[in-house]
């Protein structure tokens, strides 16, 4: 089959409409004209594969992975950066006027380094080779390297490659500092006697501590945070002091305020804005979070904090309307009604919601519309080479 392509979808496909039909083609870019066969067939649409370019897009780049297109770990690598950065702008606009009905200011991505941006990475192995697995299967693509992780943890993979010829591995789990000058790295499966290895700092066999330390220390601007190996952390050790202080910001511009930090996670967000508000809550389900969190609390010697561990959906009921910001950074689920209906009633001054998924963002600004207006929404590439997103939109109180 031939078609021109339109446009990306979400998940940086091409679209194409043949005969009352939408067609879904990996690898095709907006404009170009391609051959295609179909590898899954559905009543309203198919999803195609490209067999061969008739006339190919000026936004083309070549792939400089080998693995681009098997491990199924970016989408977008075929595409020009700059390319990349305006059409998620322009998927976050779509899908906040799909969804919500809502027509915002949506700001240009904010974007850094598009490689070995990734401080963190789970590999699994099989057969005594390591790699990622093709999504929605076992099959394990074995890999040298990738272009997505932090040149340290590359540096690892031929080291780890020759212990898993000898050892039965299952998962690895590899994190650095954003420094670079600590790693990290977790082992699980059938594994001999392992004390150390050579540029591992900290190593932990099937859910132990072998090493003197069980943490290392990563920094976002002046801030620093211990890391334990299941704490949550931003991965990208670029931009996310760009996303922290856009978040700064508006913290900023308003005095003394209480600040109600949901889905804290280990304090990173709450620590860094604390110094410009009066007392900061922060709230997160995880007890290894929170106990992270309070350890992050005396590192950077912050007195004006405090952190809950509970579901936020169980104690955001407790807090009444004198709190003035709401900073929520929520799972990729996005909100749920009861945290949403709080939010309502509290009804602070402004609400900064950190999204990893614009469209769970979009349904949740949709109600949360009746009580706030939406001064912005600011997109940032924090997954380059990949079709996702993440956004920080600034709700303010809607004056009566």
């Amino acid at each position: 089959m031939k078609a021109k392509i339109e446009k990306l979808d979400h998940f940086g496909r091409g679209i194409a409409h043949l005969d009352n039909k939408i067609y879904f083609i990996n690898q095709a870019l907006p404009d170009e004209i391609v051959d295609f066969k179909i590898v899954q067939n559905k009543k309203s649409y198919s999803i195609g594969t490209v067999t061969n370019y008739t006339k190919t897009s000026p936004y083309r780049v070549k792939e400089v992975c080998p693995y681009f297109n098997i491990c199924g770990g970016c989408h977008l690598e075929h595409l020009n950066y700059e390319k990349e950065n305006e059409y998620k702008s322009s998927k976050v606009k779509e899908l906040l006027k799909q969804i919500a009905k809502i027509e915002v200011v949506v700001d240009c991505t904010e974007y850094d380094e598009k490689d070995h941006y990734r401080n963190k990475v789970t590999l699994h192995s099989k057969n005594h080779k390591i790699g990622y697995y093709k999504p929605n299967t076992n099959e394990l693509v074995e890999i040298e390297s990738c272009i997505l992780l932090d040149q340290k943890i590359n540096n690892l993979i031929p080291t780890l490659k020759k212990i898993a010829l000898e050892n039965d591995l299952e998962e690895i789990l590899i994190r650095v500092d954003n420094s670079t000058e600590k790693l990290m790295l977790s082992l699980k499966g059938k594994i001999k006697n392992i004390q150390s290895i050579d540029g591992v700092d900290v190593l932990i066999i099937n859910g132990k501590p072998v090493s003197s330390e069980s943490t290392i220390i990563s920094s976002i601007g002046d801030k620093k945070y211990y890391l334990s190996i299941d704490s949550f952390f931003q991965v990208n050790k670029f931009l996310t002091k760009k996303l922290y202080d856009e978040v700064k910001e508006n913290v900023k511009t308003i005095s003394n305020a209480k600040v109600l930090d949901l889905y804290c996670g280990t304090g990173t967000i709450g620590i860094y804005i604390a110094s410009l508000a009066k007392e900061v809550i922060g709230i997160d389900c995880s007890k290894s979070n929170i106990a992270d969190a309070d350890k992050n609390k005396v590192l950077n010697s912050i007195d004006n904090i405090r952190f809950i561990c509970a579901k936020v959906e169980d104690v955001i009921d407790q807090f009444k309307s004198n709190i003035d910001i709401i900073i929520v950074d929520p799972p990729r689920a996005g909100l749920d009604p009861k945290t949403i209906s709080n939010l309502k009633r509290i009804n602070p001054k402004k609400t900064v919601y950190v999204s990893c998924d614009p469209a769970t963002l979009a349904r949740d600004l949709k109600e949360l519309c009746s009580s706030y207006e939406i001064e912005y929404v600011k997109p940032f590439n924090m997954f380059p080479r990949t079709y996702h997103v993440e956004c920080v939109a600034i709700l303010c109180r809607k004056t009566l």
